[in-house]
C-alpha cells in the first residue's frame, strides 16, 4: 500500500526527530548535535548522535543510521508505511494513498478492526462476569491462569448460544461475515462463528485486534481449537499470536521463541521469557519468517521440528541462508508442552531455551536416539539414519563435522561415512568471506564533506569543491552524490551507493568548525602535489623534457596558494580548473 509522495514529504518536514527519539531515550545537547545512549546496542558511553536540522541519526558504536522515519521503523518495529502512519498521527498529517482503492481498503480494514475490537471486549467481560462462564473460569484456573493473566491477555468466553455476539454487535450481514465473527445461516439469520469456547484474542504487531483462537472446554463438542477464518485482517500464513507483546523483548534479546499454542506463549511469558510467539494452526511459513526477522535473527523452535521431516528441514536451511538467521531448537522433555512446563518446572523451561541445540544437531540426536540397542547392527542403522539427516544440510563443512560426531557415536569408520555421503552427490557450499573495507582516517576531505552537508555552510562549501580534490574514492563518491542531488542531503543518501550513503549519514551527525575557504585550500594544495608527483614520475619514466615546464609552472602555482602567501581566490580557481582538465585528460 503506497502513500502519496507529497504526504510522505510533509510527514518528514513536520516530524521532529529529537521529539520522537526522546520518547524512547534520554538525549543531551552537545554543541549543535544531540547525543544519548544508543537504543540499538548496549553501551555506557553515549555514541548515538542526532542532527536535528537534517533529521538524521548515526551511532558511532553500532553504525545504526537513518532519518526520522527509519528511527520509528527500528524503535517501533514497523514497516515503512506503518512508520509513516505512526508519524502522521503524531504530526497531524492526513495521509492520502496512491490510488482510491488503497485508501478505501484501509478504511475497510479500520472498520473491520473496530468490530473485532468490540468483540474482544465483549468476550472478555463475559468471561469475567458471565454466570455461564463459570466452567471456563474453572478450566483456566486449573491451567494456571490467574486473574492477572486473564486480563493481561484479554481472554474471553464465547457463550454456547446461536447469536449472542451478533445481537450485541448489531453489524450488517456483510460486515459480520467479513470479520469472521459470524455468518448468515440458511434461515437468513445472523449466527455466531464461535460458541462454547474459551477465546484467545489475536492481535497484529501494533496491537490491533484481528481475530481469535477458540478452545473448546474438556468434554465439549467440535475440534479442540477453532481459529478465525481467512479475512482481510486475518491470514494465518502471516499471523503470529503474541507478537504484539513479544516484539520489544525479542528485539532486545535478538531472539524469538516460536511455539505452537496460545497457552505456550503465555507460559513462556510467565516463566520470564516474554519473547515467544505461536503460529495459528499452521506450520511456520516464509511470511512468518520475513515478519520475525524484523525483530530478531535467532529463532528458537520450542516444538518438535523433526516431525515435519526433510522438506521442512530444507526450508529451514534456506531461511538461514537467505535471511541470515540462526535456527536452534529448545530440547524440551517429551510429552510436555511449554505451557505445562512453565507451570510445573519453569527452571527447566528456561534452561532449554538458554542452551538450545543447532537445528541439524537436534535432528541428528533424534535420529541416533530412535534406534534401540548397542549391537553392531543397531549402530549401523543409527549411522545410516543420521547420515540421511546430515545429507539435507547445504554446507559441506557443517556436514563433515556431524559426520565425525556420528562416526564416533556409532563406532564406524569416518572415512567410510564420508564416502557414503559423497556417493549420493551431496552438495558442498563454500562461503567466501568478504573483508570489511578499511576506513580512511580523519582527513581534510571529511571536513570538506561535513561542511558541504551542514545547512549553515553548504551553500558556501559545495561550489568550492570539485571531484579532483578527493583522493579517496569513497569520499569522491559521496561528493558526486551531493552534487547530483543539488545539495539535498536526503536525496544524496538515498541515491548514493550504500557505502557513500552511509558515510554521508555518519558525517551529518558530526560537528565541523573549519572554515570552507581554508579547507578547500588544504585540499587544493594536496591535489596539486599529487599531480606534481605524477608529472615527475612520468618524466623519470619517459625522459620527455617537455614535461619540465609543466612541473615548474605547477610548483609556482602551489607556492602562490600556500597559506602564508595569502592567495587570491582567482589564483585558487585557476589552479583547480587546470587540475580538473588534467584529470579529464587522464580519464
Amino acid at each position: 500500500m503506497g502513500i502519496v509522495d507529497e504526504d510522505i514529504a510533509l510527514v518528514r518536514e513536520r516530524a521532529d526527530i529529537v521529539a520522537v527519539a526522546n520518547q524512547f531515550m534520554q538525549l543531551k545537547r552537545v554543541g549543535r548535535r544531540w547525543t544519548g545512549l544508543c537504543p540499538f546496542h548496549g553501551e555506557k558511553t553515549p555514541s548515538f548522535s542526532i542532527n536535528a536540522e537534517e533529521g538524521l541519526y548515526y551511532c558511532f558504536g553500532c553504525q545504526a543510521k537513518g532519518d526520522t522515519i527509519r528511527l520509528v521503523e527500528e524503535l517501533q518495529h514497523l514497516t515503512f508505511v506503518e512508520a509513516i502512519e505512526w508519524l502522521a498521527q503524531q504530526t497531524g498529517v492526513t495521509l492520502r494513498y496512491t490510488d482510491r482503492a488503497e485508501g478505501e481498503g484501509r478504511k475497510r480494514r479500520q472498520q473491520l478492526g473496530a468490530a473485532v475490537e468490540r468483540a474482544v471486549e465483549w468476550y472478555h467481560q463475559r468471561l469475567l462476569t458471565g454466570a455461564d462462564a463459570g466452567a471456563a473460569r474453572a478450566y483456566l484456573r486449573q491451567r494456571g491462569f490467574d486473574g492477572d493473566s486473564v486480563r493481561r491477555y484479554r481472554l474471553g468466553w464465547a457463550p454456547d448460544e446461536w447469536d449472542a455476539l451478533a445481537r450485541h454487535l448489531d453489524l450488517r450481514d456483510e460486515v459480520l461475515s467479513a470479520t469472521g465473527l459470524g455468518f448468515v445461516n440458511k434461515a437468513r439469520r445472523q449466527q455466531d462463528f464461535f460458541r462454547g469456547r474459551v477465546m484467545f484474542p489475536i492481535f497484529d504487531p501494533q496491537g490491533g485486534a484481528i481475530g481469535f483462537g477458540g478452545r473448546v472446554l474438556p468434554g465439549g463438542e467440535g475440534p479442540k481449537y477453532r481459529n478465525t477464518s481467512q479475512t482481510a485482517l486475518y491470514d494465518k500464513s502471516r499471523v503470529l499470536y503474541g507478537l504484539n507483546w513479544a516484539k520489544s523483548e525479542a528485539a532486545r534479546a535478538d531472539e524469538v521463541i516460536i511455539c505452537e499454542g496460545y497457552t505456550d506463549v503465555i507460559g513462556f511469558a510467565d516463566a520470564g521469557l516474554a519473547r515467544a510467539v505461536a503460529t495459528c494452526g499452521t506450520s511456520l511459513t516464509e511470511e512468518h519468517v520475513r515478519l520475525l526477522k524484523r525483530f530478531a535473527r535467532r529463532f528458537v523452535l520450542a516444538f518438535d521440528p523433526d516431525a515435519a521431516g526433510a522438506a521442512a528441514a530444507e526450508r529451514v536451511y534456506e531461511w538461514e541462508r537467505r535471511h541470515d538467521l540462526e535456527v536452534v531448537v529448545a530440547d524440551l522433555p517429551a510429552g510436555l508442552d511449554p505451557g505445562d512446563l512453565a507451570r510445573d518446572d519453569p527452571d527447566r523451561l528456561r534452561a532449554a531455551v538458554a542452551d538450545p541445540l543447532p537445528f541439524l544437531g537436534f535432528r541428528v540426536e533424534r535420529a541416533l536416539a530412535a534406534v534401540e540397542g548397542r549391537s553392531p547392527e543397531a549402530n549401523a542403522r543409527r549411522a545410516h539414519d543420521a547420515l540421511e539427516v546430515i545429507r539435507e544440510h547445504p554446507d559441506g563443512f557443517v556436514r563433515d563435522q556431524y559426520v565425525v560426531t556420528v562416526a564416533d557415536r556409532c563406532r564406524v569408520d569416518v572415512d567410510r561415512l564420508r564416502e557414503m555421503l559423497r556417493g549420493k552427490g551431496a552438495r558442498v557450499k563454500l562461503v567466501d568471506p568478504r573483508p570489511a573495507r578499511r576506513r580512511s582516517g580523519e582527513l581534510p576531505e571529511l571536513s570538506a564533506l561535513r561542511l558541504a552537508i551542514d545547512g549553515e555552510t553548504r551553500q558556501e562549501m559545495l561550489p568550492l569543491l570539485h571531484e579532483v580534490l578527493f583522493e579517496d574514492g569513497l569520499h569522491a563518491a559521496a561528493y558526486r552524490a551531493l552534487v547530483a542531488a543539488g545539495g539535498d542531503l536526503h536525496r544524496a543518501i538515498e541515491d548514493a551507493d550504500p557505502e557513500a550513503g552511509e558515510l554521508l549519514q555518519r558525517l551529518a551527525t558530526e560537528d565541523e568548525s573549519g572554515d570552507p575557504a581554508d579547507v578547500r585550500r588544504v585540499l587544493l594544495r594536496a591535489a596539486g602535489h599529487r599531480e606534481l608527483k605524477r608529472l615527475r614520475a612520468e618524466h623519470a619514466a619517459t625522459g620527455d623534457d617537455s614535461i619540465l615546464p609543466l612541473t615548474t609552472w605547477l610548483g609556482q602555482r602551489l607556492a602562490a596558494v600556500a597559506p602564508d602567501a595569502r592567495p587570491r581566490r582567482t589564483e585558487e580557481d585557476q589552479l583547480l580548473g587546470w587540475l580538473a582538465e588534467r584529470a579529464e585528460e587522464r580519464s
